[in-house]
Formats: C-alpha cells, structure tokens, sequence
C-alpha cells in the first residue's frame, strides 16, 4: 500500500556496471540516499509529470522492498521484509552533475516530485524466488533495463542491516535497492513499462510538469 509508506531509502551505485557507466567509482560500502515520501506515486498506467526545464531526466528501474516491523539487530530478513514491488528512481542527471561538484545534497536531483513511481506491493516470500527471476524496464517496447538482484554488490541483508544500524528501519519504510546498467533519458510522450519475469507489473506516460 502507497498510502502507509514513511521513510523512503535508496541505495547508489550498486550495481557495478551503472557505476562504471557513469564513471562512478564502486562503494565499499552502501550509498544511501533519502526521497520525500511525497515523491512516490503508483506505477498504475497514468501519465507522471515530471521537470521538463532543469536538464535531463533520467530513469532507473528498481526492486523497492517494504518492512514489516521495526528493525532489531539481528532479526531475520524474512521477518523484517514484508512485501516487494518495482519502482523507478527518477533523476535529475544534469543537476546531479552539478551538485556533486559542489558537494551538495542530492535531494534537489532526487527528491522532486513523482520521482518515486512505485508499482503495486507483493507479499515477500524470500531472497530465493528474487534471485531466480530478472526485471526489466522497457521505453516505447524497447527494453533498456535488465537486472537481477544476484548482481547487486550490496545484498538486502547487508543494505537493511546498514540502514537499521546507522538510520533506523519502521513498519510503512521502503528500500529502493539500486539500479543495473542501462540507465538513459526520458523525455515527454515516452511509456515506460517495468516487467518481472517477463509479466508487466506496471507502466506509465511521461508528460512534461507545468
């Protein structure tokens, strides 16, 4: 459910070929980053406004996992997590550029509104059946995207264990997990589609914000 969602995590660069295809280097450790929870909206089939004069936007296709309960060390993952779904992590790339310059926080490239599309929430049933499937981002029907969480350099016992131990982790809080390679623009008029194992989970319009 969109409507319970608090905190919204998200992990950077964990994925070694985005990094190295943004010329980033690889983390030693996990990268996180915070959304407003006001920036997730459904993957439900509707158009998403999105800035249409800071630059480019860019996509990044993601398993977004929601926990169930509060964060204790120590306690299972499976316990912890308690449901999935797919999202994309709207960014800001020319901003971006500009404010890791500086030096700056990232909110203002990652945290605007809509940039959290979240496509509808599924009962999480272990690591296993995650690893054993890829998603995929597709623009107008061409894919662009491809991952499996088995290439994460980060795993989701490590990145909940992180953000639990250094932020804290509630009931209603989400992870975006990171991006695979093929990260790329999106302009007003495309349709993105996200599928998991090859079924759409959920797609969208991209129109241009007033």
């Amino acid at each position: 459910m969109l409507s319970n969602i608090r905190n919204v995590y998200c992990v950077g660069r964990n994925y070694r070929l985005h990094a190295e295809e943004l010329g980033n280097a690889v983390p030693d450790e996990p990268m996180i980053f915070m959304k407003p929870s006001h920036a997730v909206v459904p993957l439900n089939g509707e158009a998403i406004e999105l800035p249409a004069s800071q630059g480019e936007v860019h996509y990044e296709a993601e398993l977004v996992v929601q926990i169930g309960r509060s964060y204790e060390s120590g306690v299972a993952l499976e316990d912890l997590i308690e449901s999935y779904a797919f999202g994309i992590d709207f960014t800001l790339r020319d901003v971006q550029t500009v404010i890791k310059k500086k030096g700056h926080p990232w909110t203002a490239a990652k945290g605007f509104k809509n940039s959290a599309p979240v496509s509808g929430f599924q009962a999480f049933s272990g690591t296993e059946a995650l690893l054993d499937k890829d998603f995929t981002l597709t623009k107008n029907g061409v894919e662009v995207q491809r991952g499996n969480i088995r290439n994460m350099i980060f795993d989701l016992q490590h990145i909940i264990g992180y953000v639990g131990q250094h932020y804290g982790l509630g009931e209603g809080d989400v992870i975006f997990t990171g991006t695979p390679e093929g990260v790329g623009p999106t302009v007003e008029g495309d349709v993105l589609e996200l599928a998991w194992d090859g079924q759409s989970v959920g797609k969208c319009t991209i129109a241009a914000a007033k």
